[in-house]
């Protein structure tokens, strides 16, 4: 056969039907999954079918409603992730309501403005909470699921960190920066030395998302600075990066163990 001829076979051959991935029978935890880019993760893979723990720490009525909406069974679970005690109570929770747990979504995140002004006793208080949520607690929770992944031999850990773990931030957010940094470095540790075991590991790093976090630094800087910085004419919102979760998640991105997906808008390019 000819190159044009095998050309034109190509063009008369079945198109592929589109892709539709299902989550059915899959249990997934996602911490801060009551609002922001957690609440549009839920709400992408419930809507492939996942069941889902909707993890919260105070907004207790949005988690549940979210859980009611998402349905298959879906529930919301209360843990406060600067409190060590309760991320264990959290993933022993999800293991006896659901018996098992096959992917692990790190989502949770806080962040605070630091000065030169504070005093070192509210500098340290300020990191130690920022590195607690941010990375420790995720770190527990990772702790927590690989021996059950292994046993079960298949798990995925999606973490989310930020532009901020490759570029830098403002010194203001600098506590912050640095928490992300540390989750996209442990999140390639347990892709490289937990593969052969069944276990793999993504990283997605988002850029300045609208979400009520982000609306401090808005607050604070204004929002033509935040523009000004990114290539698109819109910021980016929840509903952007869930649908990147959602594919890792699925199991057809596993060759990818151990990547960062950037989506930053075009902000930062690596």
């Amino acid at each position: 056969m000819s190159i044009r001829e095998g050309s034109a076979a190509r063009q008369h051959s079945p198109i592929l039907k589109t892709m539709h991935i299902s989550l059915k029978d899959k249990v997934v935890l996602v911490t801060g999954g009551s609002r922001g880019i957690g609440k549009a993760i839920v709400e992408q893979l419930a809507a492939a079918d996942a069941t889902i723990a909707v993890h919260y720490r105070a907004s207790q009525a949005s988690a549940e409603h979210l859980a009611e909406r998402a349905g298959n069974d879906s529930r919301a679970f209360q843990a406060n992730l600067v409190k060590a005690p309760e991320v264990q109570e959290l993933a022993s929770a999800v293991l006896a309501a659901y018996g098992r747990l096959d992917v692990l979504v790190n989502n949770a995140g806080l962040s605070f403005f630091e000065s030169p002004d504070q005093r070192e006793s509210e500098w340290l208080s300020l990191w130690q909470t920022t590195l607690q949520v941010n990375l420790v607690a995720a770190a527990h929770l990772c702790r927590a699921f690989i021996p059950h992944f292994i046993r079960q031999g298949d798990g995925r850990i999606v973490n989310i960190a930020s532009r901020a773990a490759f570029r830098g931030d403002v010194p203001a957010y600098m506590a912050y920066a640095a928490s992300k940094g540390g989750m996209v470095a442990m999140s390639r540790t347990i892709a490289r030395g937990y593969g052969k075991q069944g276990i793999k590991s993504f990283v997605v790093a988002p850029g300045f998302t609208h979400t009520d976090m982000a609306q401090k630094f808005i607050d604070q800087y204004g929002e033509e600075l935040v523009m000004k910085g990114i290539a698109l004419n819109k910021l980016t919102e929840p509903k952007d990066v869930a649908p990147t979760v959602l594919f890792l998640a699925s199991g057809l991105m596993d060759h990818a163990t151990g990547c960062t997906i950037d989506i930053n808008a075009g902000s930062y390019v690596r």
